[in-house]
């Protein structure tokens, strides 16, 4: 089993910016793709910003050029850097992990617990 804990959110105003991380703990024999999701009330859950294991990234167009998202595969940590905060990015923010505990029983997905960004003045 792998244990996702997500740190780093919090309230912000307006154009400020917060960095948001998910260490992966447990039994990890690798880490494939990682991601970053974020629901807020009322909303379905969405992606903001994905990483593969070569590092190619994706976002959402609602971020692109404000957030990005970044991985130390030493640590088994995948971060968010989020700039120019605006209320609508005001959500719970999940980091979703595919891994394999090792070679030969295939790959999981994980969600962390999420943590609470808010966007106000």
């Amino acid at each position: 089993q792998v244990q996702l804990v997500e740190s780093g959110g919090g309230l912000v105003q307006p154009g400020g910016s917060l960095r948001l991380a998910c260490a992966a703990s447990g039994k990890i024999f690798r880490i494939n793709h990682m991601g970053w999701y974020r629901q807020a009330p009322g909303k379905e859950r969405e992606l903001v910003a994905a990483i593969t294991s070569a590092g190619s990234t994706t976002y959402a167009d609602s971020v692109k050029g404000r957030f990005t998202i970044s991985r130390d595969n030493a640590k088994n940590t995948m971060y968010l850097q989020m700039n120019s905060l605006k209320a609508e990015d005001t959500a719970v923010y999940y980091c979703n992990v595919n891994s394999e505990v090792d070679p030969y029983s295939g790959n999981y997905y994980y969600w962390g617990q999420g943590t609470q960004v808010t966007v106000s003045s």
